[in-house]
């Protein structure tokens, strides 16, 4: 008898954005989103920040040029008020724009810098085991001369959560080497109710924010907390490491390209075509132009002469080496 196969849940998507780069970025994701996967089912929900107290100037779409086309590629603008965070930690948006979303309903949360590049709707979520990205470098925490190592800086985190710390480490790496431990980019990741990860990612979030471990002393926490909070969440939920299932994320299905200037060093030919194809209608273009790197980097063809800078076969070892080079040309913009 044929094994059946198991039928492919629907999911929201939900990306942040909000006056600025990320508006225009925004747009590049609705687009890719329709073009690469135009048989999609879910709701493309675009949180947007509302002005309050925790911001020092208005966060919100003021462009209704890009609020007419994101409504015209199929996304739904949803405000989100700012409880913890705002202005002095911007990265916590993705944690607070959960609570604005469907209620019990699976979600997928990307990064607003990600073109997605195939079929989503085809990917083996499973939404009762969450995940996220492993596109990342050792980041956090940092080595200090005489402090706490990685057993000692991660050990303290799960025992402040009451988490088994054991169960949660790579074995096959070796001891004190990051590759070891929970470590994710907070890129995108998923689980099965928005509101239940939100409650709990902004619990861990502040509690590490504000009654920090004493391990955690010398450890920067800008910009670097969501992504210390997310594997704990991730690990309490019963998730871990993505499976081979999910290996179209980062890979032939979405593409976190973080800056456009990064997109043309280092992706691949099919990521470029995407972008390239998903701006070229008039629609589009005439809106997007208005954003100065934009218009630079893809309409002025500047993205090329990055793109002949590198050998993507052989690319440096770092982002940050990436990024000087192209700086050291005169073509970095963000």
């Amino acid at each position: 008898m044929a094994k059946k196969t198991k039928k492919r849940q629907d999911f929201n998507i939900v990306i942040v954005a909000q006056n600025g780069r990320l508006q225009y970025e925004a747009v590049l994701f609705a687009a890719s989103l329709r073009h690469c996967d135009p048989n999609f089912k879910g709701r493309l929900i675009v949180a947007e920040p509302q002005a309050g107290p925790l911001w020092n100037r208005d966060p919100q779409i003021t462009n209704q040029d890009v609020r007419d086309l994101l409504e015209h590629l199929g996304a739904e603008i949803i405000p989100f008020k700012s409880k913890h965070f705002g202005t002095s930690y911007p990265h916590g948006n993705k944690i607070e724009a959960l609570m604005a979303m469907p209620k019990g309903e699976p979600f997928v949360f990307f990064d607003t810098d990600t073109l997605i590049t195939g079929p989503l709707s085809e990917v083996a979520f499973d939404f009762d085991h969450p995940a996220a990205s492993m596109r990342r470098e050792g980041t956090w925490p940092t080595e200090e001369l005489y402090g706490p190592g990685y057993n000692e800086t991660w050990g303290a985190l799960y025992e402040r959560f009451k988490l088994d710390f054991a169960s949660s480490l790579d074995l096959s790496q070796p001891d004190e080497y990051w590759e070891r431990y929970l470590y994710f980019n907070a890129g995108w990741f998923f689980y099965r109710c928005p509101h239940e990860f939100g409650k709990r990612f902004a619990e861990y979030a502040l509690e590490i924010r504000d009654n920090t471990p004493d391990e955690l002393v010398c450890q920067e926490l800008d910009p670097w907390l969501d992504q210390v909070v997310l594997p704990l969440v991730i690990h309490s939920f019963g998730g871990g490491r993505p499976g081979p299932e999910l290996d179209g994320l980062d890979g032939d299905v979405s593409c976190h390209y973080r800056l456009l200037p990064l997109l043309y060093a280092r992706e691949n030919d099919h990521v470029v075509e995407v972008l390239e194809t998903i701006t070229a209608p008039n629609k589009i273009k005439k809106v997007i132009k208005q954003y100065d790197a934009i218009k630079r980097m893809i309409f002025q063809r500047r993205g090329h002469k990055v793109r002949e800078m590198f050998d993507r076969d052989n690319l440096p070892n770092m982002e940050k080496k990436i990024r000087n080079q192209i700086k050291r040309e005169g073509f970095w913009m963000r």
